[in-house]
């Protein structure tokens, strides 16, 4: 059976949808141990914006980790996200929210102990893919909302880093949060090298291993009709909220619900 969930219209006034009867759900996985829950941020932000979300999931009993997600390129920032699930014993329930989602599609293929994806307003490139190729494809705001800066690092390595402009961190970004909440985002980004969203998907985990996602209805960072396509190509489990592109912040609850979800899927 398909495992993705289509949107029913009449939904559209709730502050939640779930669509479709949920997965069936047991207390702990099939080896009854509960999986470690990881969860990898995006650009722009850091490990913090899954605050609330990680409050909700460690008083549900569940180890988390919310590792650095460095930024840097597609290829060395999911070769590092798949050396700290090395690290991890037993089964794993891997999030990631914006580009963390193409970086959980890389780090993934090939580990038997990750058992879910989960993918929060996210990237979910194919092979060949790249965030750049799907935003042509599906325009956002995002793409004048960007301002490119040089960097050079202690080894020589150089490039550009792409920072939000702080005049578009509360339209574009968080447009759900109260502006000056947004605005302290927009001092503490962290900037993501232009590789994070040139480089192109060499694997897609999600065509092995089951999938849920979230799509933001007013999210101007990536475009919910790309959120869509890219979760009924996955047959992902979908849930449909309104929110802007920062779900996890504005909406811990409704995150965590999907990823315990995930995490107690038979």
């Amino acid at each position: 059976m398909r495992r993705s969930r289509v949107v029913a219209a009449g939904c559209a006034v709730a502050a939640l949808c779930v669509v479709g009867a949920p997965p069936a759900v047991a207390n702990d996985d099939a080896s009854g141990t509960k999986p470690t829950i990881v969860l990898v941020h995006g650009a722009f932000a850091d490990g913090s914006s899954w605050n609330g979300v990680i409050e909700r999931l460690e008083r549900r009993g569940y180890t988390v980790m919310a590792p650095a997600n460095p930024l840097r390129g597609l290829y060395s920032d999911s070769t590092y996200i798949a050396s700290v699930l090395k690290t991890i014993k037993g089964p794993i329930v891997l999030a990631g929210h914006s580009y963390g989602g193409a970086v959980i599609s890389t780090a993934a293929a090939g580990n038997s102990q990750v058992k879910s994806l989960v993918y929060i307003s996210a990237l979910m490139p194919d092979v060949g893919e790249s965030g750049m190729s799907l935003a042509t494809r599906f325009p956002s705001a995002l793409a004048s909302a960007t301002k490119s800066v040089p960097y050079r690092a202690g080894d020589g390595a150089s490039g550009t880093d792409l920072y939000l402009k702080p005049d578009k961190v509360h339209p574009v970004f968080a447009a759900c949060l109260p502006a000056s909440e947004a605005n302290l985002l927009g001092v503490t980004q962290r900037p993501a090298a232009t590789t994070a969203f040139s480089e192109t998907a060499k694997v897609a985990a999600w065509k092995t291993i089951p999938s849920w996602a979230l799509v933001g209805r007013q999210d101007m960072t990536i475009n919910p009709d790309q959120e869509r396509f890219q979760a009924e190509r996955a047959h992902s489990h979908t849930v449909e909220i309104n929110s802007c592109h920062v779900s996890l912040i504005a909406h811990p609850e409704a995150v965590a619900d999907l990823i315990l979800q995930a995490a107690t899927a038979a």
